[in-house]
Parts: structure tokens; C-alpha cells; sequence
């Protein structure tokens, strides 16, 4: 038996719709979530002719709440009414909030392994007609036995937790860096750096619009965001969660509705077809934490993904972090001692400006990373990380293509002599 060889997996290319407020008024209140996914799918498509589609071995897409039109194992049904061909299947994931990131770890792996060349995957939340924890039946062991506080199936109170255990993490902290974060994204919308990313999506006018069905509007541009906002304004905000608490809708990520999707190929698929290399997976981990502080998760998950990859964080020069709220991201970076005022995290802003459509933003973590990649050859390695409810991580390190040491140190057929976790 011939000794198997893993693969080097790269990514392609991702896409995304602009992200929507959650609710009657919110851009998606008419709009399927499954179309949202079909619109990212048809545009990878669009955009890589190069790419023949019955070569895509499959679609992987990820969803919080797995019922309605986020039902009916999403991945299958999105392909086949974007119109890949029917040899082509597709399957569904939850992770929660990682879920388009475990879809993009899950069909890598299989791309490493062998038994993939090009997939397709993503994620979507529709939050307006699926909010989160909509229908679920948490066991009653959990209560009776202690399992879990109750608390901890309530993402805030998790943000509030975080704060007690960090209490050098003040409220005054966490809303400056929110309102960083809303001037960083504004930046990037002026320099067009988010704009190419994006699919625009054609729904029915909202009520704040008019009528609703009496037109159609074409959304070209993110809902969340509040530019122009201060510390002074997010200090008036109520904190919802506790009474005198720090946690705010200011210094959160929203309800949001909105779906991705990248293309991801092995190294000789890419060459072979022509397809673009824009980021290379380098590792990945995800790590399980006290779900009374599922924020802390991103750091045993970077870790392990670090250990995995014989790197250190000195070494990273790009940090995407998923912003559920300030307070998780703020407990990373002091982790490592990483100013939140460094300029190599979130350039572009991040959730708690864009929104957090749950199972979708993984990917548009690693779209941004790809796009500063680009713009920055002198960083050689990046990463994409976020926190997961009920008390788990996510980290996927990558590498600049554009880096003038690209590659070095790496053998495109390694054996499988790799660690467990990382792929590439």
C-alpha cells in the first residue's frame, strides 16, 4: 500500500451579501435565507469561468438554527438551486458562530486528504426569521446537574462574565474600542476595500422605505454600521444584561441577517485549472472553554493552532478576530499583550460595526485577511479567530501568498508525519 500524501489547501476566493439588520425592518425581512446563499454561490461562479463546475466536489454550508429556510440539509439544497450540476453534493453544519469556519477546516481537511479538489463552503443566518436559540430544548440536565450555568446560554451574560474575570476590561475600554471599530470599517468603505466582496442582493423595499412590495431595492452596501460614532454616545447606552453592567448593544455585535461563501482548492487543482491563490491554509484548532466564558475561547484554540503550526504570535502579522463583543476581543489581545489600538487587528473593523450574522461571518474573517494579504505583502501570516457559544474557540492561521518567503519551508506532497488539526 502507497504511503498517502497530504495536499497544501488555498483559498481561492470568498464572497458575502452585505449584511442586514435582523427584523421587519431589516434589509433580508422579505428575502429567503437560502437565496442569500445562492447568490454568493452564483457569484464565485460568475467570477472564476475558469472554474468547469462540475469539478466542485462539494458544498459545505453552515447554519445556527436548521429549520425553515435554513433547513433541509442547506448545503444540497443551496447547490442545486444555484444550478450546479446534480453529481455534485452538498452537506450542513452547526458550530454556532464558527460554523462557515468549520465548514471551510471540515472540507480542507478533505481537500489534505484526498478526497476533494475544488468545494464550495460557507454560511448564512437569517436571525430575523431564525433567532437564536429559536425552538431549542436545552436538556434539563443541564440545570439539575450543574452542567452548565443558565446563564451561559445567554451570550451576554457570558460578555458580562468576561468582564468580571478581566476586570481590567472596563466598560470605558470596551466602548473605545467599539468605536474604533466603526471608524475603522468607515475607513475601509472610503479606500473601497470591502465593497469587491460583496454580492449585491435585489429585496422587496422595507417598511422604514415605503410599502413593502410596492418596489424592489438593490442592497450594495452593509446595514449595521453607525459611522460617526463616539465613546460619549456609547456611554448613554442601557446595558441590558445587568443592572449598572458593561455590556451594551454599542459595544456588541447586532442581530444581523446575511450569508458567505468561499472556493477552496488544493494547491494542483489551482494550478492545474488557473485558479488564484490568495491565502494558504497553514493550521487550524478549535479549543473548548467554561461556556459561562465561551469568549476566552480564541485563545487555547490560537494556542493549539500555533503549536500545531510551529509558529509563535510574534510571528502573526495580521489578526482577524470575530467582535461578539468588545470584551472578548479585548481579553485576547491582552492575553498576548497586543495594544487594542494595534494597527495589525481588524483593519478593517469588524463585527461589532459590520454585524455577526452567527454561522456566516467565519468566512468573511478570512475574505478581509485575504484582501489585507493583498495589500500588504511584508505580512507573511495571518489569522482569523473567534469565539463560540456554549464555551468553545476557533483559529485558522494562514499564509501571504504575496510574501516574498511564500512557501518557503513547505512541501506541497508532505507525508502524513503532520500534526493531528493541521492539514496544510
Amino acid at each position: 500500500m502507497n504511503q498517502r500524501q497530504l495536499r497544501e489547501v488555498v483559498f481561492v476566493d470568498g464572497v458575502r451579501t452585505p449584511f442586514g439588520r435582523a427584523g421587519e425592518k431589516g434589509y433580508y425581512a422579505d428575502t429567503r435565507a437560502d437565496d442569500l446563499v445562492v447568490h454568493c454561490i452564483r457569484e464565485l461562479l460568475r467570477r472564476h469561468p475558469e472554474l468547469p463546475p462540475e469539478r466542485i466536489d462539494d458544498v459545505a454550508i453552515a447554519a445556527t438554527t436548521q429549520t425553515g429556510d435554513q433547513g433541509l440539509t442547506i448545503g444540497r439544497t443551496a447547490a442545486l438551486l444555484a444550478g450546479l450540476p446534480r453529481s455534485v453534493p452538498g452537506f450542513a453544519i452547526d458550530r454556532m458562530c464558527a460554523g462557515a469556519m468549520t465548514a471551510v477546516t471540515t472540507t480542507a481537511s478533505g481537500i489534505a486528504f484526498g478526497a476533494y479538489d475544488v468545494v464550495i463552503a460557507g454560511g448564512v443566518e437569517h436571525m430575523g426569521h431564525h433567532p437564536m436559540g429559536d425552538g431549542a430544548d436545552p436538556n434539563p440536565r443541564f440545570v439539575s446537574e450543574r452542567i452548565v450555568d443558565p446563564a451561559a446560554l445567554n451570550m451576554g451574560n457570558t460578555a458580562e462574565n468576561l468582564h468580571d474575570r478581566f476586570p481590567g476590561i472596563t466598560k470605558d475600554r470596551a466602548d473605545r474600542y467599539a468605536a474604533a471599530s466603526q471608524r475603522r470599517l468607515a475607513a475601509a468603505y472610503a479606500a473601497e476595500q470591502i465593497q469587491p466582496d460583496l454580492v449585491p442582493i435585489a429585496t422587496r423595499r422595507t417598511p422604514s422605505e415605503g410599502q413593502p412590495g410596492t418596489g424592489w431595492e438593490l442592497r450594495t452596501v452593509d446595514e449595521p454600521p453607525r459611522p460617526g460614532t463616539t465613546v460619549e454616545d456609547l456611554a448613554t447606552l442601557r446595558t441590558p444584561f445587568r443592572a449598572h453592567g458593561r455590556v451594551t448593544a454599542g459595544n456588541a455585535a447586532g442581530l444581523n441577517d446575511g450569508a458567505t461563501t468561499a472556493l477552496l482548492a488544493s494547491e494542483q487543482t489551482a494550478a492545474e485549472l488557473g485558479l488564484p491563490v490568495r491565502m494558504r491554509l497553514v493550521s487550524f484548532a478549535f479549543a473548548g472553554v467554561e461556556p459561562e466564558v465561551m469568549g476566552v475561547g480564541p485563545v487555547p484554540a490560537t494556542e493549539k493552532a500555533l503549536r500545531n503550526a510551529g509558529l509563535s504570535i510574534d510571528d502573526i502579522g495580521l489578526f482577524e478576530i470575530n467582535e461578539a463583543f468588545a470584551v472578548q476581543v479585548l481579553s485576547f489581545l491582552d492575553h498576548y499583550g497586543i495594544d487594542q489600538d494595534d494597527p495589525r487587528v481588524n483593519r478593517y473593523g469588524g463585527a461589532i460595526a459590520v454585524g455577526h450574522p452567527l454561522a456566516s461571518s467565519g468566512v468573511r474573517l478570512m475574505t478581509q485577511l485575504a484582501r489585507q494579504f493583498e495589500e500588504d505583502p511584508s505580512v507573511r501570516y495571518g489569522i482569523t479567530t473567534m469565539c463560540i457559544g456554549l464555551g468553545m474557540g476557533a483559529t485558522v492561521i494562514w499564509e501571504n501568498p504575496h510574501h516574498a518567503e511564500y512557501g518557503a519551508g513547505t512541501d506541497s506532497t508532505a507525508t502524513a508525519t503532520r500534526t493531528e488539526g493541521n492539514p496544510a
